[in-house]
């Protein structure tokens, strides 16, 4: 048995673009999309759930971490869909013959809201893990208007998970 922990953090862009502005702007947190008054800066689509739980389990393995398995140096890799991350590091968990048994994923964000996205959420993640939603709890809070993520600057994300030999 093995655990793994991860963290990863985006700041919102300082001023929406244009086009974002007419349109709205979309955040991504596990794969789902929600309206937000700004976009996250990251070199892939800035998932912070994705990249979090990504690193739990590179952890949990004790495989480095997505920075230096997904590098911003990497031009393929602009704009990627971190689900698809997530997805090659859960294959590299099975090769290694480790299977996820639960995942614990904290939000921390002063907006967007993930309430209504939540089931969304878990249902992504435990498909992505090969698990059932059950074995997958996705929370939410805030920081009461403490430090950056507390005035709306960002998006934090903490995720655990337990891993088990096959």
């Amino acid at each position: 048995m093995r655990i793994g922990s991860g963290l990863d953090v985006h700041a919102f862009e300082p001023r929406p673009a244009a086009a974002e502005a007419a349109q709205g702007a979309t955040v991504v947190l596990a794969g789902v999309r929600l309206a937000s008054h700004a976009a996250l800066l990251g070199h892939s689509d800035a998932d912070v759930v994705a990249h979090a739980v990504a690193d739990a389990l590179l952890g949990a393995m004790a495989a480095g971490d997505l920075g230096t398995r997904f590098g911003v140096d990497a031009p393929e890799l602009a704009g990627a869909d971190s689900m698809r991350l997530l997805a090659e590091v859960v294959d590299e968990l099975a090769t290694a013959g480790l299977a996820v048994t639960n995942l614990d994923v904290t939000v921390v964000a002063a907006r967007p809201r993930i309430g209504d996205a939540r089931e969304a959420m878990r249902a992504n993640l435990a498909a992505a893990l090969g698990v059932e939603p059950g074995r997958v709890s996705v929370k939410a809070t805030t920081t009461d208007g403490l430090g950056a993520v507390g005035r709306g600057e960002g998006v934090a994300c903490w995720a655990t998970c337990l891993v088990v030999e096959l």
